[in-house]
C-alpha cells in the first residue's frame, strides 16, 4: 500500500502543518473556519522528502494521486485544465513547515495557452487581462521550470515599454501584451533549443517538480542556515485555483499584518496594488499603496479584509501575516501565518497579548526567539549628528546600518564574511540576494514597499532596511547611486536609518542600544520562570557595568591575560620572562601587581554584592613576546648597525627566551596551570592583586564581591592542589596584613577530556567547576577552532558531516556527554560543588537548554548576550516541564 501524498484543502487543518506545510495548513484552516479561499489541494512535505531521497524520482503513487486531486478540483470548480471552453487556471506554490519568505518558487496562471486565452478574455470581458496573465505565465514558467535567465524576459519587457514610451506594465495595451507573448515564446524556444511543451498536464507535473527542487536552491540553503532550519524538512506544494488581482481596477492584490511587524503596535499595517498579481507586491517591482487607501478605492473588500484580519488573529492568538487577492470586488485569502516581526515587535506583541488576556506569560515567552533579541542590543544613530539625509524611503526594518556602499550581492557576501562593514544597495532585492543581505549591515532599495522581499527578510534577520527610496538612481555598471547632485560610489560611506527611512551619504556616529519597557517587562517574566543563573564574561569595569545593566547576576569569567598586554605592562612582562632567577622574576611581577590590582578594583566595584570568578593567567608566555622571525631580524639588524652593545645584548637575551619558549603546538603546550607550575611567582602575584583589590573595594564601598579564583587547564588533581596551596598561602598572608578576611572559593575550569573523566577526583580539591567549552570542544574533537572555521568546517557543514558548528552550539553527543558525566561525578564526590559554564556556548539558546537539562547552576556569556540567555533559560524550564508531562 502506497503512502498518501495528496490532500484536498477541505481535508486539512492547522494541526497538519508538518505534513501540509505552513501555507497548505493555513489555507485549509481558513477554509475550515469559513474564510473565503480559492479551492485546491496540497502535495505533502513527505512527497518532497522522498523525492529528494530518490534523487529526484517521485515516490510510487504520487503521480496518480496528483491526477486524482486535479480531477476532484476540476469537478468542484466545473472547470478543466486546458479546456478551451471553461479553462481552469491554477497556481503552484511552495509551502515549507517553517516560513521561508521568498526563498522557494511559485508558478502562477498555469493552464493558460494559445487555446485557452480566448476563453479567459471572453469570460472576463477584458482582453488585456487575458494576455497579461499569459505573458506572466510564460515568464514565470520559463524562469522557474525551464531555468531561463530572468533578464531574457525583463530585457524584452523593458524594450517594449521604451518603444511605447510608457513606464509601467499597466500602461501596455492588449495588443502590446499579445505581441509580448509572441516575443516571450520565441525567446523561450531559442533558449531551450526547441519548443517547450504546451500540454498543461505535463506543465503541472513539471511545475510541481520545480517547486520540490527549489527546496534545494542556494538561497534556500543560506536562509535555512541563517535561521537554523533543518534541510531535511522539505516543502509541500499547493495547487490552487487562480483568483486574479489583475482583472481591472476593481481587482487588487496585497499583503497585510494584523499588527505592525516593525514596532508591534496594534494598528493597520499592509500594502496593496490595484490591477496586479501577488508576486508584484512581494518582489518589490512596483511600489504599492498603504492599506488604508484601500478603504477609499475598494471599500467593500476593505471591510471584509479588516474583519477577516481580526478573526484570524483571534483564531491563532498571534499576529498574522496574510496574503489576499480581490477579484472584481470579491476578497480571497491566499495565506495566513504567524507574522515575521522584529525583536522589538515580538516583545510588544507578546506583552500586549498577555495584557489583553489572550495568552499566558509562559506562552508569550515561548513565542519569542531568544537569538532574535540580539537586534535590540545593537547601536542606533546618534541624534546629535548634523548631517542632512540625501534620500528618504520607507522605514522597512528598524535600526542603524553604517558601512561602505556595495551594489552586488556576491561582493557584499564576500566582503561581509571577511569582516568588512557593507551596505547592500539594489534596485530591488530578489531571493537570490539572500547571501548578500545576510553579510551586510543593512539594505537599501530603490523600489518595493514595506512587505517587499527585502523588507521581510531584513526584518527577520534584524537588518536595518530602507525600501522604495524615492529619487535614487542606481547604475550597476558604473556602481553608483545618484540622488540629486549627490553621487555615492562603491566603497563610499553610507548610513541607513531603518526606523525613519532616512539615507545619509556619510558614516554617522552611533550610540549604544536602549532597552525599553517592553523588553524589561518580558525579561522579568523570564526571570520568574528560569532556574539557571545568568552570569557574564567581562574583563574590565566597562564590560562588567554593561553586563550588570543587562541583568547579569555575576561574572563567570574575568580573564586576566588581557590585563598584561598594555604598553605600560609589556616591558615588565618581558623582564619577567627573561629573568634567570626566581628573585628576578618576582621583582618583575611585583611591578605588574599594582596594575592588576587597579584593574580588579574596577571590575569588583562594578559588580559589588555579586559573584566574580577570576581566571588566573591562561595563555602561553610566547603570546607576550615578539614573533621569532621578527625578533631574529631585529637582533641581526642591531648587530650590523647598533653602537649600543647593552641594548643589543638585551635584545639577544629576549631572542634566546623567544626560542626557548617557542612551541609547535602552543595551545597544547606550556600554558594555563602548566605555566603556573613552572613559574609560581605568577599565581602568587595574581592572587595578591585579586585579594588586595577585593579588600580595597570592601573598605571603600562597604561591600565587595563574592570572590571565586579559577585555576585553568588542569587535568590532574595534583595540579589543582599545588596551585590551591599557593593561592591559599597568599590569601592568608594578605588577610593577616589587612586584619580582615573575606570568603574566597577556589576552583577550576574543566576544559580537557581527562579533567571531565576524572571530575570526581578533581572535585575533592575544588570548590567549583566552570566548564570551558571552547577548549573542551577543541580537545574533544581534536581540531583547532581557527583553522577549522577557516578551512574544512564549512565543507563539513555543507555536506552534513556535521549538522551545526560545534563551536557555536554545544556538541551534545560528544562534548555534552563529557559535561554531563563531569557534573554527575563532581556532584557525587562533593554535593556542594558549584557548577557553571563560561564558554561562548553559554549564550547560545540551544546550548542553554542542554545546560539546564544536565543541572548546571549558571551559564556565563558575553554581556550583550545576557538577555538572550535569560530568555533561553526560561524557555528551557518550560520545555523540560512540558516534555515531562
Amino acid at each position: 500500500m502506497t503512502d498518501r501524498y495528496v490532500y484536498d484543502l477541505s481535508e486539512g487543518s492547522a494541526e497538519m502543518k508538518p505534513l501540509l506545510g505552513g501555507k497548505g495548513a493555513g489555507v485549509a484552516e481558513m477554509m475550515r473556519v469559513g474564510v473565503p479561499v480559492p479551492d485546491g489541494f496540497t502535495i505533502t512535505t513527505q512527497a518532497c522528502v522522498e523525492t529528494m531521497n530518490r534523487k529526484g524520482e517521485w515516490p510510487d503513487g504520487l503521480d496518480e494521486q496528483a491526477w486524482a486531486g486535479l480531477q476532484r478540483l476540476e469537478e468542484r470548480t466545473g472547470r478543466k485544465l486546458g479546456d478551451p471552453g471553461k479553462p481552469l487556471l491554477v497556481s503552484v506554490r511552495s509551502g515549507a513547515i517553517i516560513s521561508m519568505p521568498g526563498m522557494m518558487d511559485t508558478i502562477l496562471n498555469l493552464g493558460i495557452s494559445d487555446e485557452t486565452v480566448p476563453a479567459i478574455a471572453r469570460e472576463s470581458g477584458n482582453e488585456r487581462f487575458a494576455w497579461d496573465c499569459y505573458r506572466r505565465f510564460i515568464q514565470m514558467y520559463g524562469e522557474v521550470v525551464e531555468g531561463i535567465d530572468a533578464h531574457v524576459y525583463e530585457d524584452a519587457l523593458t524594450a517594449l515599454k521604451e518603444s511605447k514610451g510608457v513606464e509601467s506594465d499597466t500602461d501596455l495595451s492588449a495588443d502590446d501584451l499579445k505581441g509580448l507573448v509572441d516575443t516571450f515564446k520565441k525567446l523561450s524556444n531559442e533558449q531551450l533549443g526547441g519548443n517547450w511543451t504546451t500540454d498543461p498536464r505535463e506543465q503541472l507535473m513539471r511545475a510541481v517538480d520545480a517547486v520540490f527542487r527549489s527546496w534545494l536552491n542556494p538561497r534556500a540553503f543560506v536562509y535555512r542556515k541563517a535561521n537554523k532550519i533543518s534541510d531535511d524538512l522539505g516543502t509541500a506544494v499547493n495547487v490552487m485555483q487562480m483568483v486574479f488581482g489583475n482583472r481591472g481596477d476593481d481587482s487588487a492584490t496585497g499583503v497585510c499584518f494584523t499588527r505592525n511587524p516593525a514596532t508591534g503596535a496594534n494598528e493597520l499595517y499592509g500594502e496593496f496594488l490595484q490591477n496586479a498579481q501577488g508576486e508584484d507586491v512581494v518582489a518589490g517591482i512596483r511600489t504599492p499603496k498603504p492599506l488604508a487607501q484601500m478603504q477609499e478605492i475598494l471599500p467593500d473588500a476593505y471591510e471584509q479584509l479588516t474583519a477577516t484580519m481580526k478573526k484570524m488573529e483571534a483564531h491563532y492568538r498571534d499576529m498574522q501575516d496574510m496574503e489576499f487577492t480581490v477579484e472584481n470586488g470579491k476578497l480571497y485569502l491566499l495565506q495566513t501565518r504567524n507574522g515575521k516581526r522584529t525583536a522589538a515587535a515580538a516583545l510588544k506583541v507578546a506583552r500586549d497579548l498577555v495584557d489583553e488576556g489572550v495568552i499566558s506569560k509562559e506562552e508569550a515567552l515561548m513565542r519569542i526567539e531568544p537569538g532574535q533579541l540580539d537586534q535590540l542590543l545593537h547601536e542606533a544613530i546618534d541624534p546629535d549628528h548634523s548631517e542632512q539625509p540625501v534620500a528618504e524611503g520607507l522605514p522597512a526594518s528598524p535600526g542603524a546600518a553604517v558601512g561602505e556602499a556595495v551594489f552586488d550581492a556576491d561582493i557584499a557576501a564576500e566582503r561581509g564574511a571577511a569582516g568588512d562593514r557593507v551596505v547592500l544597495i539594489r534596485f530591488e532585492t530578489t531571493p537570490d540576494d539572500i547571501h548578500g543581505v545576510l553579510q551586510s549591515q543593512g539594505v537599501l532599495t530603490a523600489h518595493g514597499g514595506m512587505t517587499s522581499h527585502a523588507a521581510v527578510v531584513a526584518r527577520g534577520m534584524g537588518k536595518p532596511c530602507v525600501a522604495g527610496a524615492r529619487g535614487i538612481k542606481i547604475d550597476y555598471e558604473a556602481r553608483t547611486l545618484t540622488v540629486g547632485d549627490t553621487v555615492i560610489e562603491e566603497g563610499d560611506p553610507i548610513t541607513l536609518d531603518g526606523s525613519t527611512g532616512e539615507v545619509f551619504a556619510a558614516a554617522l556616529p552611533l550610540i549604544p542600544p536602549q532597552i525599553n519597557a517592553d523588553f524589561q517587562e518580558v525579561l522579568s517574566w523570564a526571570d520568574e520562570t528560569r532556574r539557571l543563573g545568568v552570569w557574564a564574561n567581562a574583563d574590565n569595569a566597562t564590560d562588567a557595568a554593561k553586563a550588570r545593566e543587562l541583568g547579569a547576576e555575576g561574572i563567570g569569567l574575568c580573564r586576566t591575560e588581557h590585563m598584561f598586554f598594555g604598553a605600560d605592562r609589556l616591558p615588565a612582562m618581558h623582564e619577567m620572562i627573561t629573568a634567570e632567577t626566581p628573585e628576578e622574576r618576582k621583582t618583575a611581577v611585583d611591578k605588574i601587581l599594582p596594575m592588576q590590582q587597579e584593574d580588579f578594583e574596577g571590575v569588583f566595584t562594578a559588580m559589588k554584592g555579586l559573584p566574580v570568578t577570576v581566571r588566573l593567567l591562561d595563555p602561553p608566555l610566547h603570546e607576550f613576546l615578539p614573533s621569532l622571525v621578527e625578533q631574529s631580524l631585529k637582533v641581526q639588524e642591531m648587530e650590523l648597525t647598533s653602537a649600543d652593545p647593552v641594548h643589543t645584548d638585551k635584545e639577544r637575551r629576549l631572542l634566546a627566551q623567544v626560542k626557548k619558549l617557542h612551541e609547535q603546538n602552543p595551545m597544547l603546550g606550556t600554558r594555563g596551570v602548566r605555566l603556573a607550575m613552572l613559574y609560581p611567582e605568577i599565581p602568587d602575584m595574581q592572587a595578591r592583586a585579586i585579594i588586595r583589590a577585593a579588600l580595597a573595594v570592601l573598605e571603600r564601598e562597604g561591600e565587595t564581591v563574592d570572590l571565586h579564583i579559577m585555576i585553568p587547564l588542569v587535568f590532574t588533581p595534583v595540579e589543582l592542589a599545588t596551585q590551591r596551596k599557593i593561592v591559599e598561602d597568599c590569601l592568608a598572608e594578605e588577610f593577616d596584613r589587612a586584619g580582615r578576611r573575606i570568603d574566597v572559593e577556589i576552583g577550576t575550569m574543566i576544559e580537557l577530556p581527562r579533567a571531565a573523566l576524572t571530575a570526581d577526583r578533581i572535585a575533592e580539591v575544588a570548590d567549583f567547576f566552570s566548564f570551558g567549552t571552547n577548549d573542551l570542544t577543541q580537545t574533544t574533537l581534536g581540531i583547532s577552532r581557527d583553522d577549522a572555521e577557516n578551512g574544512f568546517l564549512t565543507e563539513y557543514l555543507r555536506t552534513k558531516v556535521l549538522k551545526q558548528n560545534p563551536f557555536a552550539s554545544i556538541d551534545v553527543d560528544g562534548v555534552g556527554q563529557l559535561v554531563s558525566g563531569a557534573v554527575e561525578k563532581g556532584r557525587a564526590a562533593k554535593s556542594s560543588l558549584g557548577l557553571g559554564v563560561c564558554g561562548e556556548h553559554g549564550g547560545d539558546p540551544d546550548s542553554v537548554h542542554f545546560f539546564n537539562q544536565v543541572g548546571l547552576d549558571y551559564v556565563s556569556c558575553s554581556p550583550f548576550r545576557v538577555p538572550i540567555a535569560r530568555f533561553a533559560a526560561a524557555q528551557a524550564v518550560i520545555e523540560q516541564r512540558d516534555g515531562a508531562k
